[in-house]
């Protein structure tokens, strides 16, 4: 079955700091990116890589790819101003059905098990997500003040999120609503059944400098 992932790239990284938005950022002398749309490759080289920025931030990855003789193939697409809107303009890029998957472009420690795990329960279900246990205690505020929240009820979910082509496409048909966080919940509008899939604790979105120096120990 024909497989493609829509890799969404359009953070600022104001959390991360540094001169460049963090899928700019480097680890091990790479851009973070750079390692996460070669996870896939490694996967499946076949693949087709579809890799949304915002337009503005095009010539900057240009250089960069030239600058590391970066040549893996992929499509780079212009985002939106929400992640909504920038899936939706990867996925008006992939081509026919079959299975797709979305995935951060910050979340460069993903292995090629995981990716495998996610795609082959989306096959068999049309719609899977990767989760791991929440493991901080949780609390819920209320309006009188907060509550604890059971986390064994609790799961943090990751990407790549995967489907089947023809379901995300229908659930893209839907109005944006700023309520809507990631795919799944606009495949659950559906009433579709998302399957869920030991995610791994080292599959980590870069979001501060602490993660960008558990990234450097974990890339090969």
């Amino acid at each position: 079955m024909q497989r493609s992932t829509i890799i969404v790239a359009g953070g600022s990284g104001t959390r991360l700091g540094g001169p460049v938005p963090k899928q700019f950022q480097k680890a091990k002398g790479r851009p973070l990116l750079m390692w996460t749309i070669e996870a896939f490759h490694r996967y499946d080289p076949l693949m087709r890589l579809i890799v949304v920025l915002p337009q503005t931030h095009f010539e900057i990855w240009r250089a960069l790819c030239m600058g590391h003789r970066f040549f893996i193939e992929h499509q780079v697409v212009a985002g939106g101003e929400q992640r909504w809107h920038s899936v939706k303009a990867g996925l008006e890029k992939v081509q026919g059905d079959g299975l797709v998957a979305v995935h951060d472009g910050v979340r460069p420690l993903v292995s090629a098990e995981l990716i495998g795990r996610c795609f082959d329960a989306a096959d068999q279900h049309a719609a899977a997500v990767p989760v791991v246990p929440v493991v901080p205690s949780i609390r819920e505020t209320t309006a009188d003040g907060s509550r604890a929240l059971d986390r064994s009820k609790l799961l943090a979910v990751q990407t790549p999120q995967c489907f089947h082509t023809d379901l995300l496409r229908r659930a893209f048909e839907q109005p944006y609503d700023p309520a809507f966080t990631d795919e799944a919940a606009l495949v659950e509008r559906l009433g579709v059944k998302v399957t869920l899939v030991e995610g791994e604790e080292d599959n980590i979105k870069i979001t501060t400098a602490m993660d960008l120096k558990l990234a450097e120990q974990g890339l090969a």
